[in-house]
């Protein structure tokens, strides 16, 4: 059984197909509904950002990376949970986020069990 509203969907965005199919499986296996997206561009040209619940993003992707993804999704849907997971923590000193662009951030690798909880307390929100 599962602690959120049943229908919610999380797309997830990486250009790593092992990591795509690593958090389907583990979203998945904790009763969420994902949808996967090889780039930044699949993800906005699907139309998908009008039904999403939540957007877990790999921060460095070639051509749009997340964090652009991030500002793109706030000017659509502001009130979007978002969770980046990024390798390389330095490049968010590079481009820091503006102070309306929050999210949760995770470092590969990272626990799945705190990614889980971080989902589960986003869903929880959701109405």
């Amino acid at each position: 059984m599962t602690d959120h509203p049943p229908g919610l969907i999380i797309a997830v965005v990486d250009d790593d197909q092992r990591m795509l199919q690593s958090l389907e499986s583990l979203l998945e296996s904790a009763g969420h509904t994902v949808r996967l997206f090889a780039s930044a561009a699949a993800l906005l040209e699907s139309g998908s950002v009008a039904e999403i619940d939540c957007l877990i993003s790999d921060v460095n992707m070639p051509v749009k990376g997340g964090l652009e993804l991030l500002r793109i999704v706030r000017a659509a849907r502001p009130e979007l949970p978002v969770i980046l997971v990024t390798g390389h923590p330095e490049m968010l000193d590079r481009s820091p986020p503006t102070g309306q662009d929050r999210y949760r951030l995770f470092t590969k690798p990272f626990k799945p069990e705190e990614l889980l909880a971080a989902v589960s307390d986003i869903m929880k929100g959701i109405d």
